[in-house]
């Protein structure tokens, strides 16, 4: 076993056994692991680090900047739901068959997107976005919810995730979610499509020259997003027990964004780990920000630091201003040695006497 695999199997090993770890980490989790609220946290965080990987094969390996990937991710998620309420189909059934639909959906969509490149091809897939959050908010035919969003079919799902006393076998399937979009990302960023995506990003023209459509690799990419974004979108709804308004939004694609540029574009573990990141801070930043410690500070400090979104747009621009690498940039820059000038005592360099 290589060491990047031995590592990638003892973090797992790790994740999986929170639910049994009877003590908490403070300022980070209000209580602790192995409760019902910390878990529910570090789902949510899991899932939105296989929906900011799946992101990354779009925009960090093939260049393609998209405001519309909240749609795959919304579909997935309103999908399974309507499909337990109205078909009466078993969780696992409406998964399948939601994920299936948002594939067809994604290749409609792709093959008009694709046609366009740059900010075009952006705003192209901002418009869709929006036009099914329109479609969510104003629910013309009374099955979407609107603005109150669908609550869970409980019935249709299996008994082994209902109540609370099941929430550590919610977790363990965010965590399965994760860890199968990261081997299966890293199998598609590896293989030779996965080096044409890269080509494409780096310089779409000369693939060109080479002889090679960059059409459909840039659809296979988009498609592959889609579908690793929709099933996290299913099991998203397992999580928070229901479908809202909130993640058809186009505020809700830049926070995918922000995921992927926090923790590391290009790079499926960085992008992971920013959107574990952000899902974390999303719920916990919300509680801290009512503490009595907030409101104890004067009113000039304790006004913006109230609102969570205000801290994470300064925790963005730092990261963009001093490490736009992400936060997987962090690490070489931390290890690497400095390199050893003349003054160094080296009796080999050069300038020194023996």
């Amino acid at each position: 076993m290589s060491r990047r695999s031995a590592v990638f199997v003892g973090i797992v090993g790790l994740l999986a056994v929170v639910p049994f770890l009877p003590f908490g980490i403070p300022i980070l989790f209000s209580g602790s692991l192995d409760s019902a609220g910390t878990l529910q946290v570090l789902a949510v965080g899991l899932v939105f680090a296989a929906l900011a990987m799946s992101y990354d094969i779009l925009f960090g390996s093939t260049g393609l900047l998209s405001f519309g990937h909240a749609l795959p991710f919304a579909l997935g998620s309103y999908g399974t739901n309507l499909l337990m309420i109205h078909a009466g189909l078993p969780y696992p059934i409406a998964i399948v068959v939601a994920v299936a639909s948002s594939v067809l959906i994604a290749v409609v969509v792709g093959a008009l997107a694709l046609r366009t490149v740059g900010v075009a091809f952006a705003m192209v897939t901002l418009a869709v976005a929006e036009a099914f959050s329109l479609l969510v908010l104003t629910d013309p035919l009374r099955i979407l919810g609107g603005e109150e969003g669908l609550p869970l079919a409980t019935a249709q799902v299996p008994a082994l995730f209902r109540g609370v006393v099941n929430l550590p076998n919610v977790y363990w399937l965010a965590l399965a979610l994760a860890v199968a979009t990261f081997l299966i990302g890293r199998r598609v960023v590896s293989s030779r499509a996965g080096r044409v995506f890269a080509a494409i990003r780096e310089n779409e023209p000369r693939v060109e020259m080479m002889g090679l459509r960059p059409f459909p690799f840039k659809l296979a990419s988009f498609v592959t997003a889609s579908t690793l974004a929709a099933l996290a979108g299913s099991v998203y709804l397992l999580v928070v027990r229901g479908s809202n308004v909130g993640i058809t939004t186009p505020d809700f694609t830049l926070a995918i964004v922000v995921m992927v540029v926090l923790g590391g574009a290009g790079r499926l573990w960085g992008a992971a780990l920013g959107g574990l990141v952000y899902g974390i801070l999303t719920l916990r930043l919300a509680a801290v920000a009512t503490s009595e410690t907030i409101d104890a500070l004067p009113h000039w400090l304790s006004g913006p630091l109230s609102e969570p979104l205000f801290i994470l747009g300064v925790l963005f621009i730092l990261f963009v201003l001093f490490a736009p690498g992400g936060l997987s940039s962090l690490r070489p820059r931390i290890t690497r040695r400095p390199r050893r000038g003349p003054m160094d005592g080296d009796p080999m360099s050069p300038g020194t006497t023996a």
